[in-house]
């Protein structure tokens, strides 16, 4: 049988009420014209883990599939068709199904090298805040990640949680990339972050300040109290200028006490490069008293508990600690962050006169000019060995 283009037209408009179904599947179905066939054929939405008790959806569940029935009749009505418009019933899926299948696609990006785990960290705290507001906001479905929803979202962010500008824009540029991944999947038929830019900062500062000298004797003196293997921890960021991504993968067969020396592997660095630091004697020494040099040399240096063991531990744990409860128990401002402890020990090697390319080196520094701009304001002035010097020119 063929069909003239005006009954094609006129069929591809047809379709019927989208009904919901509660049994042993909890299910959405209608009738849509499909034009590969020339017939009416039947589309199934399914509803995911409802958990209907005997047949009988609760009030919130009911509401929800209203919501979703109205959505499609609103679709079917503008000329929206789903056999012509391959993959949009996928907007359907659960939050939490996508979620999951997200989470899954970065632990494996990680797996392959491809994402820091500091990274994977901070996305998957971005997924959960964004999953846990969409609950409480009763976001049920995925197409339910709209436009004035990712608005909404960034203002609880900002005001409600009062979190600073730089958090939200955080947010904004994760918010982005997850998009693209819907996007490409067919979770989503728009970005809902198209447009939306970053506030701008009056200030681009980095939000963290060197510690005081009465700072870091008093951080000193409670760590040696309550936790000499973090005080290590402090010790290798601070003199070593380990990074605490790198500092995560530490063994204990990297450290070379003879030399001096310990021994940081490309795969693990931040340049992909392989790097020798050296060790100074206070640290060895706080090694030597702690016994980590005993262990096996396969094991980690900080492992459960900052301790020497033969699972890794993430490097969120070293900042975690740091203000859950050193900064709580010092009571140090918001700006003294755990990385701070890495421009203080420049600073403060700066300060004392150190030769400025022994500090590039041990800080790995592409270019003495960013080891430059460690150097404290006070000691910035004219060098009195070079100013009675006298060239040929």
């Amino acid at each position: 049988m063929t069909f003239s283009n005006s009954e094609i037209i006129k069929s591809v408009r047809g379709w019927t009420i989208p009904q919901a179904h509660y049994g042993r599947e909890q299910y959405i179905s209608f009738l849509a014209f499909d034009p590969l066939t020339g017939k009416m054929k039947r589309k199934k939405i399914m509803l995911g883990r409802m958990h209907v008790a005997h047949g009988r959806p609760t009030r919130d569940q009911r509401r929800r599939v209203t919501d979703i029935i109205k959505r499609l009749t609103e679709k079917l009505e503008q000329g929206w068709n789903p056999w012509i418009e391959a993959g949009s019933a996928l907007e359907y899926t659960d939050v939490r199904e996508v979620m999951g299948r997200y989470r899954d696609y970065l632990e494996r990006l990680v797996k392959d090298d491809d994402m820091r785990e500091e990274s994977l960290a901070s996305y998957l705290s971005y997924q959960r805040m964004l999953h846990e507001w969409m609950k409480d906001h009763h976001l049920i479905y995925i197409y339910q990640l709209s436009r004035e929803a990712v608005g909404a979202f960034l203002d609880y962010v900002f005001v409600e949680r009062n979190n600073t500008l730089q958090t939200r824009n955080n947010y904004l540029a994760w918010l982005k990339t997850f998009s693209r991944w819907l996007l490409q999947r067919c979770y989503l038929s728009e970005d809902p972050t198209a447009g939306m830019q970053a506030v701008q900062r009056r200030s681009k500062k980095k939000n963290r300040s060197v510690l005081s000298d009465s700072a870091l004797r008093r951080l000193h003196e409670w760590l040696e109290e309550h936790n000499r293997h973090f005080l290590l921890a402090c010790q290798m960021l601070h003199y070593l200028f380990i990074r605490p991504h790198e500092m995560s993968y530490i063994r204990i067969g990297d450290i070379h006490v003879k030399a001096q020396t310990l021994e940081l592997h490309g795969e693990n660095t931040k340049n992909r490069e392989d790097a020798i630091v050296t060790l100074p004697v206070r640290v060895i020494r706080l090694m030597v008293e702690l016994g980590v040099l005993e262990k096996p040399s396969g094991w980690y240096l900080f492992g459960e508990g900052f301790q020497p063991g033969p699972e890794r531990k993430s490097e969120k744990q070293f900042r975690d600690y740091w203000t859950r409860t050193v900064r709580q128990e010092l009571g140090f401002p918001e700006q003294y962050k755990f990385y701070s402890l890495k421009d203080t020990g420049i600073t403060n090697m700066l300060r004392a006169n150190t030769d400025v390319l022994s500090v590039r080196d041990q800080a790995r520094h592409s270019s003495i000019l960013i080891t430059d701009t460690y150097t404290p304001k006070d000691i910035q002035a004219a060098n009195r060995e070079l100013t009675n010097y006298e060239g040929e020119l």
